[in-house]
């Protein structure tokens, strides 16, 4: 008699095949893509192999995320588009896109500001992505015309006043791309990272290029994509520091880089080198000090605890991110969209341990600290459809009135 096969038997344009191949590129095993959604590896298989039929709308979102995909990729329909339930556009989508991709060459006479100036910009826009309330807005209300002229004066200056302008060009670009993380413009994404990793080099600063490697790391990562390339880029960028006590600057990127690595390693499920070079990132954070925080990295002990969240999450543990929810710290971090981020992370956490009533106050209390955080969340965004038809009773309500806050269909 026929033994069943883990291989489906039906076209590679079913749901199943897509699927399979969606979580081999990705690199995780059925364990944990199972877990991620909350499900079991079986409920993976059972998927792969076409003895279940496509899910429902919110866990097939979730699906999808977990996999670095578009729904549409799923079920091969282009019409069907994640966008509208796990992405949001943000309204000044096309003015940031015109100018990442519009070329305006002024005339090499024309006086630039100065690089002084010019970096005093570049602090105060970090001020406000960190600051409470519409933190996306303000960036792409300032971001074209900070980008353009840091672009002219890296074309007219010279020598150290140049390296320093394209030092503020490289972080330009990764609020940039923070901007559209987490929005339906992928290939803007890895456009910024890509220009980030340029100005970085072309600056000559291993500092530049550190930060540069730090968010690069998230493209790849959260495209599910090029494990190896990007562990690769941070050890790389983290052998240009000196990562020595006094000189905090160094060591705060070279923590960074190994947080990177570590976060890069969860997300594969490879538990014991993921939690390898947290220690090391923990170790730098702590030589900094237990009140350090990088004034717009915000890397420091806090973050590093924080992150744990995340670790814990990408490996289904959701005992142990349960665990570090209930015994972190958020107040002292001096970023309202940090600190909006890991208690989403809390959500996400007590999401797999099936406690719908923390979610959703957790998703709430994300809310009221940076509501633009929430909005792009893909975890809020494919959770709480799910929240509002299938939660208990006493939390639809709440569900239904965030979602409508956000813009998600329920």
């Amino acid at each position: 008699m026929p033994q069943p096969s883990d291989t489906p038997t039906d076209s590679p344009d079913t749901f199943a095949q897509r699927v399979r191949r969606a979580r081999e590129r990705s690199g995780l095993t059925r364990a944990v893509a199972g877990g991620l959604v909350g499900r079991s590896a079986e409920w993976v298989k059972a998927i792969e192999t076409g003895r279940l039929h496509t899910p429902r709308l919110p866990l097939l979102l979730r699906l999808a995320e977990v996999l670095g995909v578009d729904v549409g990729e799923l079920t091969g329909e282009e019409r069907i588009s994640a966008a509208t339930y796990s992405k949001a556009s943000h309204k000044a989508l096309p003015a940031v896109k015109a100018s990442l991709t519009a070329y305006q060459f002024r005339p090499r006479d024309e006086e630039p500001e100065s690089a002084e100036s010019l970096l005093a910009r570049v602090r105060q826009a970090w001020q406000l992505w960190h600051g409470s309330g519409d933190h996306r807005s303000r960036i792409a209300t300032i971001a074209p015309s900070l980008l353009a002229d840091l672009q002219h004066a890296a074309r007219t200056l010279d020598g150290t006043d140049r390296r320093r302008v394209l030092v503020g060009l490289a972080e330009t670009y990764h609020l940039i791309q923070l901007y559209l993380s987490f929005q339906p413009a992928p290939e803007l994404v890895m456009l910024t990272g890509d220009r980030a990793i340029t100005a970085a080099q072309d600056a000559d600063s291993p500092q530049a290029i550190a930060c540069a490697a730090w968010y690069m790391n998230h493209v790849f990562r959260d495209a599910g994509e090029a494990h190896e390339a990007r562990v690769d880029l941070a050890m790389k960028a983290a052998d240009l520091l000196h990562a020595v006590d006094d000189n905090p600057e160094d060591l705060a990127r070279w923590g960074l880089l190994h947080l990177a690595a570590a976060l890069s390693f969860a997300k594969r499920g490879r538990e014991g080198d993921a939690w390898r070079y947290w220690d090391k990132a923990n170790d730098a954070a702590r030589r900094l000090g237990e009140d350090y925080s990088h004034p717009w990295l915000i890397f420091g002990p806090g973050m590093v605890d924080a992150y744990r969240l995340t670790m814990h999450n990408d490996l289904v543990q959701s005992g142990g991110a349960i665990d570090v929810a209930t015994t972190i710290d958020l107040a002292p971090m001096p970023s309202a969209t940090r600190r909006s981020f890991h208690q989403l992370e809390a959500a996400r956490a007590y999401s797999m341990g099936g406690e719908h009533l923390a979610v959703v106050h957790l998703l709430k209390k994300a809310h009221e600290e940076s509501p633009e955080t929430v909005r792009y969340n893909l975890f809020a965004r494919s959770a709480l459809p799910d929240l509002v038809e299938t939660g208990p009773a006493m939390i639809r309500d709440d569900a239904r009135w965030l979602a409508q806050e956000l813009g998600i269909p329920a």
